[in-house]
């Protein structure tokens, strides 16, 4: 191995230019596929798992009809049941319908409905219009005058109304029922059209409802993806100033000139041109998750930047020794070879541990996982290519130009001069030679403590976490930097406090199998939805009830409005609740016959045999999707207990908190697996290269410790640790594995020449050291400026990976080099 990294060096020195242009062919080619290549955009995306949820979810999709309409909602608020307001909204309404960006997205058969309508409708049949349209509604109202509207809203929303369907879905959870005032009402919006119209129709209804409200507002994805677009771009052109010039200020400090910083720029542009490339080439989707590849490829290529110019500079310098025979200072081709040659191991290591961490994502079953782990390996394989023959091949070339005319260029490397950094550096293997027992424990102990806290992580996932929030009130002062205003965070909670919030990822669902047409089992649906539990994520309506629609609410709403299914149960029913007895299936088939539709959402029948049933469980728009899944289950169990039935919860929320149980785990076993990996690896590399096994597990051991604390903190923070920042968390363990192997393979290269192991040491940390403070403080400093972000995605992966790369310099300042000595003594006292 030693004499490959050798040749490799005498390659580089002595074929420079010919590697530079190569290089740059090859580049050119890899790049290409940004333009040649297929790369469409995506997102995080769904999978299915194998459990009862998703079961139930598959058989609703095949047995019930598809009920796939966007849903967005208009939120109303003040005296929202006076005659002003309610007009308002039919006219905001009839707006919607005149509008042509709108109203080729309605849903021709429910479009827009609200409690406006309820109470248009009631006063235009009192004026005897039997079907009354959107007009004739208008028209009821502003015939009237505000007491007699006031009247009419008291009637249709009394408690002990016969009136069919249910007002109260448009009223908050707050309103009495039966009076004539609340503080707000919703309105929905269903929408059929392809994504892209249904969100640029929801911006417009955003912009009519606002026009004719003082206090009103809409939601829905579109509105949501929009606000979180313009956030993302208030947050980078906030950020990227920023971040821009403290990453230069931390190269400027850590090189101290300006030619090696531009030849690193020079060196990140080269692995940002193949990433885009190789998203092309591969066909990787673009989606929200990939933001974070950049970001991890030039906080890598800083670091291979730094060791790979800091090598070069000691073996320029003489401080860096070599079996070259040579003493004092080097002419820069020799300084290269020795240099690069020197180095390289190192970071082909810490590619290949790096480059296992994120490719152990792979094993997700979430498409865009998959790819972020396969596009993150690719960019960090481009960084070691890209480090270890374009930028030092570069270097040489300006090197040997200036040489040439006459300027001598001594740059010491980072921590090897005289200054403050080689004090501090000192301090650390000083430090370790005398008290490493007590570093270590310390160590051990806060990584205990982080162990312990970790417990304690919330593992829920909630998509209002994903919402951008108002900005602070000093980004005021940025003038034409100023961010907009994000009131989506905000309208999210008031709708999930407040209204019950539909659509299919926002509903849940119970399918009910085998009793269906038991009357115990009509009997079970209603005493399930008599008492609404106000600590549950269900729904409670106004009047108390559980917001659980299914058969029975089907029946009694049908027998308001049609006398065949009113006389069908009337006939039937001995105890005066509104449901049959007995002969359930043929009150059914009456239901069938006068509301075929509205049956079908909620009975399944082949061969004129029921099948199944199924419930609409209205829940907490706010509320983690694990919550959700547990007050539904808890509400199926119960109907299962009381009805010869199979209760089974299912919808978006239940299969979201499924998918997120099953990804989690998923995510914490390829960590296991990765240490595991990395372990085997380092344990067989320092076997085969110094026939020293034991240094593979001493490097990792930082790398464990860094991982600990970072949970910990995280526990401290309130940072979930979900599918998002486990993702994110594989950047402790890739970048801690790094930064150990520098150190490690340092100190054996040191300790082969020095005179003890405490003289290895110092050189060591002395010289990789600087090299890891400086890729330390510039990518901790370009990643931790995130947490100023406006979106909360941004903020946590700033924050989680800001601290994830102080964590893992200080594990491998502190108490690496503690296991080194501690390492050293004991191989001393088995050789006595």
């Amino acid at each position: 191995m030693p004499g490959l990294s050798d040749r490799y060096g005498a390659i580089v020195a002595s074929r420079y230019r010919l590697v530079v242009v190569a290089m740059l062919l090859l580049t050119a080619v890899v790049g290409a596929g940004a333009v040649l290549g297929e790369s469409e955009s995506g997102d995080i995306g769904q999978f299915e798992t194998d459990s009862p949820a998703q079961a139930a979810l598959d058989q609703i999709e095949v047995e019930y009809p598809s009920d796939d309409a966007t849903v967005a909602q208009v939120v109303v608020r003040g005296d929202a049941l006076s005659r002003d307001s309610l007009l308002a909204g039919l006219r905001l309404q009839q707006a919607m319908r005149e509008s042509a960006t709108v109203a080729e997205t309605l849903e021709p058969e429910r479009g827009v409905v609200g409690v406006e309508n309820v109470v248009g409708s009631a006063a235009a049949r009192a004026d005897g219009v039997e079907d009354p349209s959107l007009a004739d509604q208008i028209a009821a109202l502003d015939g009237r005058d505000a007491a007699s509207v006031e009247a009419i809203v008291e009637r249709v929303l009394d408690p002990e109304s016969d009136a069919p369907g249910d007002p109260y879905q448009f009223l908050p959870q707050s309103y009495e029922p039966g009076t004539a005032s609340a503080d707000a009402r919703i309105t929905f919006v269903f929408q059929t059209g392809a994504d892209a119209a249904n969100a640029e129709a929801q911006l417009a209804i955003e912009s009519l409802a606002t026009e004719r409200f003082d206090d009103a507002f809409a939601f829905g994805q579109g509105i949501v993806d929009d606000a979180s677009s313009r956030a993302v771009g208030d947050s980078f052109a906030i950020i990227t100033p920023v971040a821009l010039v403290l990453v230069l200020l931390a190269l400027g400090l850590a090189y101290r000139d300006l030619i090696d910083v531009l030849i690193g720029l020079v060196g990140i542009a080269a692995v940002m041109a193949w990433l885009a490339g190789l998203q092309g080439w591969l066909g990787v989707p673009s989606s929200q998750l990939l933001i974070a590849v950049p970001f991890l490829l030039i906080g890598l290529s800083i670091d291979y930047s730094l060791h790979v110019v800091m090598r070069y500079r000691e073996a320029r310098e003489g401080t860096l020794k070599a079996d070259d025979g040579l003493t004092g200072r080097r002419d820069p081709s020799t300084a290269m070879r020795v240099g690069a040659g020197s180095v390289v191991f190192a970071l082909g290591a810490a590619t290949v541990s790096t480059g296992v961490g994120f490719l152990s994502n792979y094993v997700s079953p979430l498409a865009a996982v998959r790819d972020f782990a396969v596009l993150s390996a690719g960019g960090i394989f481009a960084a070691f290519v890209v480090f270890t023959t374009l930028v030092p091949a570069l270097k040489l070339g300006v090197e040997r130009v200036l040489a040439a005319r006459g300027f001598e260029r001594e740059k010491p490397a980072v921590g090897v001069g005289a200054g403050r950094i080689r004090g501090l550096l000192t301090g650390a293997a000083t430090l370790a030679r005398r008290a490493p027992v007590a570093v270590v424990l310390v160590g051990l102990l806060l990584s205990a403590g982080g162990a312990a806290s970790a417990a304690d992580i919330d593992t829920e996932f909630n998509r209002a976490d994903f919402l951008p929030e108002d900005p602070p009130a000093w980004t005021e002062s940025l003038g034409p930097l100023a961010p907009d205003d994000y009131d989506v965070r905000e309208h999210a909670a008031y709708l999930g406090a407040n209204f019950r919030q539909r659509g299919g990822d926002a509903e849940a669902q119970i399918l009910l199998r085998e009793g269906v047409t038991d009357p115990v089992t009509l009997r079970a649906l209603a005493e399930a939805t008599k008492a609404g539990d106000p600590d549950s994520a269900v729904v409670v309506r106004p009047d108390g009830t559980a917001a659980i629609t299914g058969p029975h609410t089907l029946l009694r709403d049908l027998a308001a409005e049609h006398e065949r299914v009113a006389t069908a149960i009337s006939d039937r029913d001995g105890d005066g609740d509104g449901l049959p007895d007995a002969e359930v299936a043929a009150v059914y088939d009456a239901a069938y016959e006068v509301a075929p539709e509205e049956t079908a959402r909620v009975l399944a029948r082949s061969d004129g045999a029921y099948t199944s049933a199924r419930l609409l469980v209205g829940v907490q728009g706010d509320a983690a999707a694990g919550t959700v899944a547990s007050d539904v289950r808890a509400v199926s169990d119960r109907i299962a207990a009381a009805a010869p039935v199979t209760a089974v919860a299912t919808g978006g929320p239940v299969v979201t908190a499924v998918i997120q149980d099953a990804l989690l785990t998923t995510l914490v076993e390829s960590f296991t697996v990765t240490l595991l990996v990395i372990l085997g690896f380092l344990v067989a590399l320092y076997w085969w290269r110094y026939r020293a096994p034991t240094l593979g597990a001493v490097a990792l051991v930082p790398v464990v410790l860094a991982l600990a604390w970072l949970l910990g903190t995280m526990s401290a923070l309130g940072l979930n640790f979900n599918s998002e920042t486990a993702v994110i968390t594989s950047l402790a363990i890739g970048l801690g594995a790094d930064y150990s192997i520098h150190l490690t393979d340092r100190f054996v290269e040191e300790r082969d020449d020095a005179a003890d192991a405490d003289a290895a040491l110092t050189a060591a940390v002395r010289g990789t050291g600087g090299a890891l403070l400086g890729s330390a403080t510039t990518t901790a400093a370009g990643f931790g400026v995130l947490a100023l972000a406006l979106s909360p995605p941004l903020q946590r992966f700033g924050t989680v990976t800001g601290l994830a790369i102080v964590y893992a310099f200080v594990a491998c300042l502190t108490v690496l080099p503690c296991l080194l000595v501690l390492r050293e003594r004991v191989l001393a006292r088995r050789a006595a």
